[in-house]
């Protein structure tokens, strides 16, 4: 497998010049596929957190429609708690998902938004455009980006262990 994960600057991506950047994948599964991972409670578990950390067993609650929410809470390996709330804003299902990204209590009109576009390509693979809005990272920020960066690492796997193959990165 092959790592090239893009970021976008602010600059480039739109007018509004507010923080954000995007990540680009392409798995070797059919969009379906990866469009439950993303909305699916034990597809979601088994992959929405970086390598060494965890999902705290029970934590996930997904109601996966539009203006419904979402919760979970990763536990890192000294056993601090990242507790993660956020609300779907729209869900066109299996092309493109947007939805809040913050804490439990966070106002949803002032936290980071997701959206992720899943495109079908030949050979039933999928392309995942995930864009964030509200933060500015870049790859080896030790953050927020490679983080998510991380985590697509696992949903790569959890996909190849369901759909049966590897990945490209891009």
């Amino acid at each position: 497998m092959t790592e090239h994960d893009t970021a976008t600057s602010p600059a480039s991506a739109d007018t509004t010049h507010a923080p954000q950047f995007t990540i680009t994948r392409i798995f070797d599964a059919p969009r379906e596929l990866v469009w439950r991972a993303w909305t699916e409670q034990a597809d979601a578990a088994a992959w929405w957190h970086p390598r060494d950390i965890e999902i705290k067993p029970g934590s996930v609650d997904l109601d996966t429609r539009e203006g419904g929410s979402y919760r979970y809470t990763m536990v890192a390996p000294d056993g601090s708690e990242y507790p993660t709330a956020g609300t779907y804003r729209e869900l066109r299902e299996p092309e493109r998902l947007v939805m809040t990204w913050g804490s439990p209590g966070d106002d949803d009109d002032r936290v980071p938004v997701i959206t992720i576009t899943l495109r079908e390509l030949d050979g039933g693979r999928t392309e995942m455009l995930f864009h964030l809005l509200g933060i500015d990272a870049a790859p080896g920020d030790d953050d927020v980006y490679d983080g998510w960066s991380s985590a697509f690492d696992m949903l790569d796997e959890h996909l190849a262990a369901t759909a049966g193959g590897p990945s490209e990165v891009r």
